[in-house]
């Protein structure tokens, strides 16, 4: 389980994030959802340690993870850009980050990994000859191959677009499910957070706005906030809401 007890960052005056506090439990898909400046990637990089909080603890299975340093925390993520080496081919770029762990992955399972994102075809193209569906795949086998204790994921989606994006989308959840791989992602998308996600943690002002599934979220906003958000994000997008959780259900 991961613990955020009292989250707060500011950076001068200006303050980014106050009193976040939530619960994660092992293999759940939670999605940091909000507007542009509402602090969801300030929480993800201070999850992950690249940014210092002023106040509060991150606790993972009982252990004090708040100063430990972010290459002991075991906390991997996969960048919005993918951040890709374009001189390497798919395949050593899966591998790169095994240079300095040796013994972690086996080779064998570094092929299980690729197997499973089925990217077996393309191990010996270049970046440059991938499309954005399978240099996303190549990113999360890179991260894989780590054997993170969690997995962070950066606007995984933002760049893909129909058949490929709903394509990730499962990709994503066969991740948490298959390897029990708890998942937080970082979008300003409800539709995707609301289809992708067990939990949705909706952040407005740097402050938690409603912490729930995707059916609560629907069903249950806490605040009109929320509501407005989701009605107004979601105007021109209603249909795949409605498949999952009925039209008659949904705002109006």
């Amino acid at each position: 389980m991961l613990e955020l007890q009292n989250i707060s960052k500011q950076y001068d005056e200006k303050v980014v994030l106050q009193n976040i506090n939530l619960e994660i439990n092992a293999g759940e898909i939670v999605s940091l959802l909000g507007q542009s400046g509402s602090g969801k990637t300030t929480l993800l990089n201070i999850i992950l340690g690249l940014v210092k909080m002023n106040d509060g603890k991150i606790v993972y299975n009982g252990v004090d993870m708040s100063n430990v340093c972010m290459k002991d925390r075991g906390f991997n993520i996969v960048f919005q850009d993918y951040a890709l080496f374009p001189h390497l081919n798919a395949y050593e770029n899966i591998v790169y980050g095994l240079r300095n762990h040796k013994g972690l992955t086996t080779e064998k399972e570094v092929q299980e990994y690729i197997d499973f994102l089925e990217l077996a075809p393309h191990m010996k193209k270049k970046i440059g000859e991938l499309s954005g569906g399978q240099k996303q795949r190549v990113a999360l086998a890179r991260t894989l191959v780590m054997k993170p204790k969690i997995l962070l994921l950066d606007e995984p989606l933002s760049a893909l677009d129909g058949v490929i994006k709903e394509s990730i989308k499962q990709r994503i959840q066969s991740i948490a499910r298959e390897f029990k791989l708890t998942t937080i992602i970082v979008t300003h998308d409800p539709e995707e957070a609301l289809t992708l996600s067990d939990k949705i943690l909706i952040i407005h002002e740097g402050q938690i706005a409603q912490y729930g599934t995707p059916q609560e979220i629907i069903h249950q906003p806490q605040n009109r906030f929320v509501k407005d958000f989701i009605l107004r994000q979601l105007a021109i997008k209603r249909q795949n809401i409605y498949n999952l959780f009925g039209e008659q259900n949904a705002y109006c």
